[in-house]
């Protein structure tokens, strides 16, 4: 799906909630919560692509695979709790919302930690 299909698919999938939302209020969240999968199944393709090509690139520099899943942990938690926040939010439960929000930035900090101190271990080889 191209980018232009999905920016149509969204605006009419969000026209056609805000219609609903007025008859029953959790239509809305219900056409949201599907027009949402609908777009994250759409980018399963390239998602796979990346995989792959990432892959590519981490076998030609050497880079350890722990980098990685790392990498697809970080991208995996951002997404999952937007797409959770967003429902929240539209369901009107914006504390709950916030407390996804920090608790997938604290679990993206406790993710990076091991690639930070490898960071660190580098720089300082360097600087001895």
């Amino acid at each position: 799906m191209s980018m232009l299909q999905v920016g149509v698919l969204g605006v009419a999938g969000v026209l056609l909630a805000v219609q609903f939302k007025n008859v029953k209020a959790e239509y809305g969240m219900y056409i949201s919560l599907a027009l949402g999968l609908l777009i994250f199944a759409s980018l399963l393709d390239k998602i796979s692509w990346l995989m792959e090509v990432l892959k590519e690139i981490a076998d030609a520099v050497n880079l350890d695979s722990d980098y990685l899943k790392t990498l697809w942990k970080v991208l995996g938690v951002t997404y999952v709790a937007e797409f959770a926040s967003s429902i929240c939010k539209d369901a009107g439960y914006q504390t709950i919302a916030l407390q996804i929000e920090v608790f997938a930035k604290i679990t993206i900090m406790v993710l990076s930690l091991p690639v930070l101190m490898a960071l660190l271990q580098t720089i300082r080889s360097f600087l001895i």
